[in-house]
């Protein structure tokens, strides 16, 4: 079947990965969260002691992860040497160090080719910060998920079960400020909106409702795409 590449961009801890997997699932679309991969070498990073701005040692460490899907077909899981790590994925160290590693320019180059072979055939949903921008700029759709900030850190401390008013919740809220600042500003593929892009905000949104908007513009550009074909 035919179908979409659809670029979905947003800012860290903005549900990117959990929407775009939900509205692929509906849509019997592809999904590639694209963070699995920086997360993934920044793992590895902390894991042998590597230092984070080590761009060669970084970049011999891509061949070793291999994606995995998980229970929905999402390609959202890593594994290296046949170790699932996708647990570790998330830990306090790797949410320090992940935007450092992601900004370096071999990096990114390393695994531009890998996201965009995968997206080649179409009828698939990319999520990651620059997708729309760098990635996939001829995308046929492109979408940025819109989430405040502190939204976000509340979102993050009830998935870690914390109290909105803890320290450790302080400390999420800061962590996304400065990941969104580093984002930004980077020299490489700074997160951006997309010129092009539809924006969706999911402030005050059940999850449902998110994924149910994004269905409906994958649904309808479709169409629109259908009509010219």
């Amino acid at each position: 079947m035919s179908g979409l590449r659809v670029a979905l961009d947003g800012p860290g801890s903005s549900g990117k990965s959990s929407v775009g997997a939900a509205a692929a699932a509906q849509l019997g679309y592809r999904f590639l969260d694209t963070g699995v991969l920086y997360r993934a070498i920044t793992l590895l990073s902390v894991l042998r002691d590597i230092e984070p701005d080590a761009q060669a040692e970084l970049v011999a460490l891509v061949p070793q992860i291999e994606l995995r899907a998980d229970s929905d077909g999402a390609l959202r899981r890593a594994a290296v040497g046949g170790e699932d790590v996708t647990a570790q994925l998330h830990v306090p160290a790797v949410d320090r160090l992940v935007s450092a590693v992601s900004a370096l320019p071999e990096v990114r180059a390393a695994l531009l080719g890998a996201q965009r072979d995968i997206a080649a055939p179409g009828r698939i949903i990319l999520a990651g910060r620059d997708i729309g921008t760098v990635v996939l700029p001829d995308a046929d759709l492109k979408l940025y998920l819109d989430v405040s900030v502190e939204e976000r850190a509340r979102r993050r401390a009830a998935e870690r079960g914390l109290a909105p008013d803890s320290e450790d919740a302080d400390v999420i809220l800061a962590d996304l400020y400065r990941r969104d600042h580093l984002d930004g500003s980077r020299a490489v593929a700074p997160m951006r909106i997309p010129e092009d892009a539809v924006i969706v905000r999911s402030d005050g949104r059940r999850f449902e409702e998110t994924v149910g908007q994004v269905v409906a513009i994958i649904r309808q550009r479709e169409g629109q795409e259908g009509k010219h074909a």
